[in-house]
């Protein structure tokens, strides 16, 4: 079903619905951790409104005029607070994002795509140098797509969540 789509930041009154959409979305990546194998991390994508009370962070949704919710995205203004593993938090003049979740329902409608260039936007207007991302074999699609915005494979950014391999990318902007 197509529907259209705006971005912006996520209110509190939506920030459970969107986590229940981020648990739904991951817990059926085929290669990805259950719930069952990564407790801690589901809760955190279960309050994922959490996230903006660090500074420099956003939470950015895809939703309708209706308020249908197509997808999020965490966006970190200050790396200190992207919270992976390995380097990516020593990252200066830099921005990330994590935990991007498109509804099923929706996919194919280039949200993924759309969230993915707020994030852009706003590591541009904060004059940041480079935009840091990371993913797992289990988010192929997720890479293709990074990867024709431009965002190239960082091995420095690797790093291991538990058993899971954790694969750095970025776009470098100035």
């Amino acid at each position: 079903m197509e529907q259209n789509f705006s971005i912006r930041e996520a209110r509190p009154s939506e920030f459970e619905s969107i986590g229940n959409l981020l648990v739904k979305v991951y817990s059926q990546l085929k290669g990805f951790p259950s719930p069952e194998e990564q407790p801690e991390y589901y809760e955190r994508l279960q309050y994922i409104g959490k996230f903006t009370e660090l500074p420099q962070t956003k939470l950015f949704v895809a939703i309708t005029l209706d308020g249908i919710i197509g997808g999020a995205v965490v966006y970190f203004g200050n790396m200190l607070h992207y919270g992976s593993g390995g380097t990516a938090t020593k990252e200066t003049n830099a921005s990330g994002f994590r935990l991007l979740a498109v509804d099923p329902t929706y996919r194919g409608q280039g949200l993924g795509k759309l969230l993915t260039e707020s994030c852009i936007h706003m590591a541009k207007s904060e004059k940041q140098h480079q935009l840091i991302i990371h993913s797992t074999k289990a988010m192929q699609t997720a890479w293709n797509m990074y990867e024709k915005m431009g965002f190239v494979r960082s091995h420095d950014l690797d790093f291991q969540q538990g058993e899971l391999p954790v694969y750095g990318f970025r776009l470098v902007l100035s």
